[in-house]
């Protein structure tokens, strides 16, 4: 059974990385706040992966990598909320909040009812803006098969959101 490894042996392999990874961040997002947030969740992640590490060549390169990767889900999460806010930037009416309130209710709860496979890659295309490539490495499908997925999903969904609300009129 392998040791899990100190919090001394921990920080003495992270702390001399720390700056580099702040400065990094601040480079990448352009805010300290920021920036010190998702150091801090870079480190959470090694800390993590401490039993792990020492079977890295480069944790300074790993640790970026990671760096890399939350600062772009950070950029999809605030692209994501503009988005949201901007689509409800129409003038208010309770008329219109509560039809699109149901409108997004019923789409979920499609979207959670379509096979595993396709409502996690619907989810992750449409609602979580990930890029084929992205998805196509994390599922580990083919173009064809992300391609025909997808399209199955959003035919699903476009038929049974139109059948369920002709059935509500």
């Amino acid at each position: 059974m392998k040791a899990i490894m100190k919090i001394e042996t921990f920080n003495s392999i992270t702390t001399p990385i720390r700056p580099r990874l702040v400065a990094r961040a601040r480079t990448l997002t352009g805010d300290d706040d920021t920036a010190e947030d998702i150091v801090q969740e870079v480190m959470l992640r090694l800390w993590n992966m401490r039993d792990k590490l020492e079977n890295h060549g480069n944790i300074e390169a790993l640790a970026m990598t990671i760096l890399r990767n939350k600062t772009i889900d950070s950029w999809r999460r605030k692209r994501f909320e503009q988005d949201k806010t901007n689509a409800y930037a129409e003038p208010y009416t309770e008329d219109n909040t509560v039809e699109e309130t149901d409108q997004v209710r019923l789409i979920r709860a499609i979207v959670d009812r379509l096979p595993a496979l396709q409502s996690t890659i619907f989810r992750m295309k449409e609602i979580e803006g990930y890029e084929s490539g992205e998805i196509m490495q994390i599922t580990g499908c083919t173009a064809e098969s992300l391609r025909q997925s997808l399209s199955r999903a959003r035919r699903k969904v476009r038929e049974e959101f139109i059948r369920i609300s002709a059935m509500r009129r």
